[in-house]
C-alpha cells in the first residue's frame, strides 16, 4: 500500500504538518522525526493530526526513537515503527471507530463510593473541642520532654587539696637501661663537631736561624787499622747539637791515632754554638772504631731578631680558640636536645680534635697570629620524659588513700650534677604535685539533681568536703532546677 513519507523539521508546528497532511493522496501518512531536531508537537496536536489525517481518509503513523512523542501516540492508538522500511513492510492495525475515541464520561457517586470504602473519624476527632485538647495534651507531653532532655547544667567543685613534695636522689649514667625506682636513670650520649677560626696580634720576638756554626772537630782511632771518615759523617754533642763533616779523610793505622776536620752544623742557629770537648758522639757503625772531640770551641752561628709568635702566645690562643668551641658546642647541643632536657655538664669533654692548623707555622714569622680548629666535644643529657616518669612513679606510691593526683608534675635539681670519676653524674630532684579529694561523680548526680541551685549548693556542702563554695550554672538561664538526666549535668574539679 502507498505510504507518503513526510520528514518533519525543528521548525515545523501543528500548521505547517496539517498543511503537508492535505498534500498527501495515499491511504497511509507517515510522519517522520528527524534524529537531532526538537519537533514541538503536542499530545493534543498528535490528536489534531490523527483526526485531520481521518478527515482525508488515510491512516497516519510514526517514526521516532523519542519515548515522550511514542507514549503520546500509543494512548492515540497511533501506530510507531523504528524505521521508514519498518513501517513499509510491517502491517498497520486498524484504526478505532472516531466513536472509540470519546473519553467516556466521569463515573458518578464518587463521594459515596470514596466515603463506603473509607471509614468516618470519630467525633471527638473532628470537633473542636476534641482537637484543643488533644493539642494541648501533645503541648505539654513536648513541654515534658523539653524540661527533661533540654536543660543542662555546669558544676564546678573545689575538694580539699594537698600539695606533695619530695626529694628524689638521681643517678644517670649510660650503664643504666631503665628508669629505676630507686633513682637510677639512663643518660644518653650527645656528640657535636665545631669549627672556629681565632686570629691574635702579636708583638713578641722570636730569634730566626741566620748563619750556621763551624769548627774543627778531632777524630781518634781506637784500633790498628786504618780508618776511612767519608764526608757527611753526623757527629754530636750530648744534648743531640748534630753537625756534619765537609771533607773525606783517613785516620792513621794505630791506637790513639788523629786527624781534624771541619764540621759544619746541620741546622743554622746561635743554638748550634758549642763548647770545647762538648762532641762525643759519633752516629752510626763509625762510631765503633773512632771517638771525637772538638778541641776548640764551635762558633759562627747567628740569629737575626723579628715579630714573631712564642710558645707562649700559641697557648693562649689555643685556650681562647677552645674555650669558644666549648661555648658553641654547648648552644649546639642544647639546640638540638628538647627545652626540658638536662644537660650535665659533669660529662662534657673534648672527644678528638680533628684539626689545629697555625698560621704562620711554628718557627716562621708573621702577624697575626691564626689559628684554625675542628674539635668533636661529647656530653650526657637526661630526657624529660625519663625524669617525669621517676617524679610520677615515687610521688603516686605516696600519695594519701581518697585523694588522687592533680594538675601536671614539678621537678627541678636542688643543685648542679656532679660526676664521679666512673662517669655516674649523681644530683638531688625535688618533686611537687598537687592532689585533691576524689569525688564521687555517681554520688553528685544523686545529690542535686532536679534541686533548685540553693539547694543543690546546701546539698554538696554538707555531703562532700570541699574548700570553697561549688559554681552552679544553669541553661537556659530562666530555668529554675537542675537537670533530671545525669548525662545533661558536667562536674568539672579544680
Amino acid at each position: 500500500m502507498k505510504t507518503k513519507i513526510i520528514t518533519l523539521e525543528s521548525h515545523d508546528d501543528l500548521i505547517s504538518v496539517r498543511d503537508k497532511l492535505s498534500w498527501a493522496k495515499t491511504p497511509r501518512i507517515l510522519l517522520v522525526w528527524p534524529k537531532y531536531e526538537q519537533v514541538t508537537l503536542r499530545l493534543l496536536d498528535l490528536k489534531v493530526l490523527q483526526r485531520h489525517a481521518d478527515s482525508l481518509g488515510a491512516k497516519l503513523g510514526l517514526v521516532t526513537r523519542r519515548a515522550n512523542v511514542r507514549r503520546d501516540a500509543e494512548s492515540l492508538d497511533i501506530p510507531v515503527f523504528h524505521s521508514t522500511s519498518a513501517a513499509q513492510k510491517d502491517l498497520w492495525p486498524d484504526s478505532a471507530p472516531r466513536t472509540q475515541r470519546t473519553p467516556r464520561p466521569p463515573r458518578r457517586h464518587l463521594r459515596e463510593m470514596r466515603d463506603s470504602v473509607y471509614p468516618k473519624e470519630p467525633a471527638w476527632r473532628t470537633s473542636l473541642l476534641g482537637r484543643v485538647v488533644a493539642f494541648t495534651a501533645g503541648v505539654m507531653a513536648v513541654l515534658a520532654v523539653a524540661g527533661a532532655f533540654v536543660p543542662q547544667a555546669a558544676l564546678t567543685l573545689h575538694p580539699e587539696s594537698q600539695t606533695q613534695s619530695i626529694i628524689i636522689p638521681v643517678s644517670a649514667s649510660p650503664l643504666f637501661e631503665s628508669v629505676s625506682l630507686t633513682g637510677d636513670i639512663p643518660a644518653r650520649a650527645l656528640s657535636v663537631v665545631v669549627d672556629a677560626e681565632q686570629s691574635q696580634a702579636v708583638t713578641s720576638e722570636m730569634a730566626l736561624p741566620q748563619s750556621k756554626a763551624k769548627g774543627i772537630a778531632r777524630f781518634i782511632n781506637l784500633g790498628q787499622d786504618e780508618v776511612e771518615v767519608p764526608a757527611g759523617t753526623v757527629i754530636s754533642t750530648a744534648d743531640l747539637i748534630r753537625f756534619v763533616t765537609l771533607n773525606d779523610v783517613r785516620l792513621p793505622a794505630g791506637v790513639d791515632e788523629i786527624v781534624e776536620v771541619k764540621i759544619e752544623a746541620l741546622e743554622a742557629g746561635s743554638q748550634a754554638n758549642a763548647e770545647p770537648d762538648s762532641i762525643l758522639i759519633v752516629e752510626g757503625l763509625l762510631g765503633l772504631s773512632v771517638a771525637v772531640t772538638n778541641p776548640e770551641s764551635i762558633s759562627g752561628g747567628t740569629d737575626t731578631k723579628t715579630i714573631g709568635a712564642s710558645e707562649e702566645d700559641r697557648a693562649e690562643l689555643r685556650d681562647v680558640t677552645l674555650e669558644n668551641l666549648r661555648r658553641s658546642a654547648e648552644t649546639q647541643m642544647r639546640a638540638q636536645i628538647g627545652a626540658n632536657d638536662i644537660l650535665l655538664l659533669g660529662t662534657f669533654e673534648t672527644a678528638e680534635t680533628l684539626i689545629e692548623e697555625f698560621s704562620p707555622p711554628e718557627g716562621e714569622a708573621g702577624t697575626p697570629l691564626v689559628l684554625k680548629m675542628r674539635v668533636e666535644f661529647s656530653a650526657n643529657y637526661i630526657l624529660h620524659e625519663d625524669l617525669n616518669q621517676l617524679t610520677a612513679s615515687t610521688l603516686n606510691a605516696a600519695i594519701p588513700q581518697g585523694y588522687s593526683p592533680f594538675g601536671e608534675l614539678e621537678f627541678k635539681p636542688l643543685a648542679d650534677p656532679v660526676t664521679d670519676s666512673s662517669g655516674v653524674t649523681h644530683f638531688e630532684l625535688k618533686a611537687t604535685q598537687v592532689t585533691l579529694r576524689e569525688i564521687d561523680e555517681v554520688k553528685v548526680f544523686s545529690s542535686i539533681r532536679g534541686l533548685d541551685p540553693a539547694r543543690a549548693e546546701s546539698a554538696l556542702i554538707h555531703t562532700f568536703a570541699l574548700r570553697e563554695k561549688p559554681q552552679i550554672t544553669i541553661r537556659p538561664a530562666w530555668w529554675k532546677w537542675l537537670p533530671l538526666i545525669p548525662f545533661n549535668i558536667s562536674v568539672e574539679v579544680r
